[in-house]
């Protein structure tokens, strides 16, 4: 995928990230399955890391698009968003499930548990399973160590609800999910997108 795809609008680069792939080599061996859900934020959102402008914390997300902003969530997992949009907006999209595809047995190992409904179900188990981390904050998306492939698109509709884990803008419908996958995060789901 060219840094031009994620140029765009990023309520669009949410729903056409479903069915792509995305795919890590840190610390070695291919990893990585199917993009199954998403969500989007926006530089005008409440629930954005960018509302209130860019900190040391967010800058990933104020630069070139395409770039990874990976923070870590209530100082416990870390989560990646694909930084989206012109230098300077602030928006991104977070990267919520991933259907296992490549490296499972490594991504069990890292994760600790068997069932593969489980390796990359939400934000945080999807970076551990891929070995996302900090350092990675601000690293181009379109070549290894960690990229994201064209993939086969979704095998069912696109389907959208609101955001999961916000207080402001949860009711928007930005988030961005493959219908009835079985390695979504959660099961809530209000229906077809605008």
């Amino acid at each position: 995928m060219s840094a031009t795809f994620y140029a765009g609008d990023t309520l669009d680069i949410a729903r056409g990230l479903v069915g792509r792939y995305l795919l890590s080599q840190i610390g070695g061996p291919l990893v990585g399955g199917r993009i199954v859900e998403t969500e989007a934020y926006l530089e005008d959102d409440p629930a954005s890391h960018s509302f209130r402008g860019p900190t040391k914390r967010n800058r990933a997300m104020f630069g070139p698009a395409g770039r990874a902003y990976v923070y870590r969530s209530y100082g416990v997992h870390w989560c990646m968003n694909v930084v989206t949009g012109d230098p300077g907006c602030g928006a991104a999209v977070l990267i919520r499930a991933l259907e296992p595809v490549n490296g499972l047995d490594i991504m069990r190992a890292r994760r600790g548990v068997d069932n593969v409904r489980l390796l990359c179900a939400g934000p945080g188990r999807l970076c551990q399973a891929l070995a996302i981390v900090g350092d990675l904050d601000g690293v181009r998306l379109d070549m290894p160590p960690l990229w994201i492939g064209a993939g086969v698109g979704p095998r069912a509709p696109v389907v959208c609800s609101g955001r999961i884990g916000v207080g402001a803008g949860a009711d928007r419908p930005f988030r961005f999910l493959e219908a009835g996958n079985p390695y979504v995060s959660r099961r809530r789901v209000n229906g077809p997108c605008p």
